[in-house]
């Protein structure tokens, strides 16, 4: 650091520096322009050498030509004399002809075959690594369960909220489904972090989860009516003609004041928060790649929506149809038939997840039963047993998420052992198979609409 407080004399030295620095200078000035003769020497030097050089390569040039034309001379009298000698012995032998010419093809294709085999091999290498998770078995489950347990905090939160939020009078609830994608996931992190740690990626998850989800809290106050029963007093005359005091009731309307807290949830969905993220191009291709291969690690996530079977030969029955209520639902729901499933997804915009698919359906048929979860479905339903199940009743399972309990999966049952649902895709399901079969809750039937 530069000292502000020197000495008052930096004048009186200044002249001995400035004729010190003088001579320096001058000694530098004779050093350059020695070296520069010097250099000027050096390069004379070099280019009389290489005049020598050049007339001697000349000389050695004109003596290697002069050879050169005898042994091309001298050569092409060996071929003339080789060339006929073949010539004579292939017209005198001419299966050798063919021999020669198999071999040669033979020798061509194995060069070209061996060349085609180990650029196709190390294309295939590169392809299976690009659709392969690279990070251990127990750091992917390890981050998707930090993800998972989030949710579970989350949907803890909210079932808490009537012992948290005190003094209110209703509480309503406006929920999207809560749940995500492991492969949408870990695809993701593969595609930023490669070969990621469960303990470095404990904020991207909580980044994700925050992008994810919006829980908010709204409350009101509403002022509402009701009938009720009052007692009044009135004179009346009674059987001898006197005046008589009588007790009556009546009904009268009064005003009355609710307390009301509305918990609502937003669901993004984490394909669309992924979607959202400044990808470069070759990483959008490999994130769907990914999501096509699974990682080539497919026995990771037990789920539904990751691990199911398409059938392609299952259809309404046709005197179903004749309903016209449960005629309207099928009506709308085969507009999405095939859309992929989107997890929170609610509107064909966004796209769908199972809930979001039948409350859409439902809202769009004569029902107004808003925008609710598996479980808030099955509460708006009468349980009904299979035997009694009609084309248009709702079916649910449990299980297909194995951190949530009650319903995890509904559909619109359309008779015959079928049903309409947002699998992935939006598609018609065998109920009769044997995961279904494991995992069935219960028929629901709405009330009328």
């Amino acid at each position: 650091m530069y000292d502000y407080n020197q000495d008052d004399n930096v004048g009186t030295e200044a002249l001995p520096y400035g004729q010190r620095a003088a001579s320096d200078a001058h000694k530098l000035t004779k050093k350059l322009i020695k070296k520069q003769i010097q250099r000027r020497q050096i390069e004379r030097a070099r280019a009389q050498a290489a005049q020598q050089t050049s007339r001697a390569a000349a000389e050695a040039g004109k003596k290697v030509a002069e050879e050169a034309a005898k042994l091309a001379k001298s050569a092409a009298e060996l071929m003339r004399k080789a060339a006929q000698t073949v010539v004579e012995f292939v017209a005198a032998n001419p299966v050798v002809l063919v021999i020669l010419a198999v071999i040669l093809a033979i020798f061509i294709v194995m060069q070209y075959t061996k060349v085609g085999l180990t650029a196709l091999l190390g294309s295939l290498g590169d392809t299976f690594m690009a659709g392969t998770y690279t990070a251990y078995d127990e750091d992917i489950i390890g981050v998707n369960s930090d993800y998972t347990k989030l949710e579970k905090e989350l949907r803890k939160t909210i079932n808490n909220t009537e012992k948290d939020f005190k003094g209110f009078d209703e509480y309503e609830y406006q929920l999207e489904e809560i749940g995500h994608n492991p492969y949408e996931l870990i695809s993701y992190l593969t595609v930023v972090y490669e070969n990621f740690t469960r303990r470095d990626m404990k904020q991207k998850v909580k980044e994700l989860f925050d992008e994810q989800y919006d829980l908010k809290y709204f409350q009101r106050t509403e002022t509402r009516t009701r009938t009720v029963t009052r007692t009044g007093y009135r004179t009346v005359t009674g059987k001898d003609g006197k005046p008589v005091i009588e007790k009556y009731t009546y009904e009268a309307e009064e005003e009355y004041q609710v307390k009301i807290l509305t918990v609502k949830l937003n669901n993004k969905g984490l394909g669309s928060v992924i979607n959202s993220k400044p990808l470069r191009e070759v990483q959008k291709q490999r994130y769907q790649m990914l999501l096509q291969t699974q990682g080539n690690k497919p026995e990771l996530f037990d789920d539904l929506y990751t691990d199911i079977e398409i059938p392609d030969d299952l259809e309404v029955p046709p005197e179903a149809l004749t309903d016209q209520t449960f005629a309207a639902m099928i009506a709308e729901g085969e507009k999405y038939l095939g859309r992929a499933y989107v997890w929170g997804g609610s509107n064909p915009k966004q796209g769908f997840d199972c809930s979001g698919f039948v409350c859409w359906v439902l809202n769009h048929s004569g029902w107004n039963v808003g925008r609710t979860d598996c479980n808030g479905l099955k509460a708006k339903c009468t349980v009904v047993s299979e035997a009694e199940a009609k084309p248009g009743d709702l079916i649910f399972f449990k299980g297909t998420q194995k951190s949530k309990k009650g319903a995890t999966h509904v559909g619109i049952y359309c008779g015959n052992g079928i049903m309409l649902h947002c699998g992935n895709p939006i598609q018609y399901t065998s109920i009769e198979t044997k995961y279904y079969r494991n995992h069935f809750l219960c028929f629901g039937r709405l009330p009328k609409n």
